[in-house]
């Protein structure tokens, strides 16, 4: 389940050809603010971004993960006097799309791993997050940011259907 930032990449090739970063057809992101509505308003973002790329059929899946990696970044990433210390946005979603693949990309100011909680309780309210994560994208990962940047970055990709298929 997942990966960390040493095989960061591995996962994005899963039988595809090399990812070629300067070959993303299409790209988007948003900041978001700390607070709960900001699950709301990447949701919507995903949506009208989905739809400007012609996905919007794969909105279930694609919309369920980007709402549980923001709740996870919100919930567990955010010092809890975060919004009154930073003018930065707390969280940047990032939506990349590949001929045959798309990753939705979620940066926090957190350099913990995302920690997966084993659970048998799926009548709980919490703890199951990146279980759907893993179980509705084709893979998942996470690496730490490094440079100008601090935190981590937490992606799931999803394989598309190749043009015309």
């Amino acid at each position: 389940m997942g990966t960390n930032g040493s095989t960061m990449l591995e996962p994005l090739r899963q039988g595809l050809p090399p990812l070629d970063p300067a070959a993303v057809s299409d790209a988007a992101s948003c900041a978001l603010p700390a607070r709960y509505e900001a699950v709301r308003e990447a949701r919507q973002f995903t949506r009208s971004t989905l739809d400007q790329w012609d996905l919007g059929e794969r909105l279930d899946d694609i919309g369920l993960v980007v709402s549980e990696l923001v709740t996870n970044a919100l919930r567990h990433a955010l010092p809890s006097d975060h919004a009154r210390i930073s003018e930065q946005p707390a969280v940047r979603l990032h939506l990349m799309r590949w001929a045959e693949r798309l990753v939705c990309a979620v940066r926090d100011p957190s350099k913990e791993s995302p920690v997966a909680r084993e659970t048998d309780d799926f009548s709980a309210e919490s703890g199951r997050g990146l279980f759907l994560v893993d179980s509705f994208s084709d893979s998942w990962g996470w690496h730490p940011l490094a440079g100008t940047l601090s935190g981590k970055v937490v992606w799931a990709l999803f394989r598309l259907r190749p043009c015309g298929d």
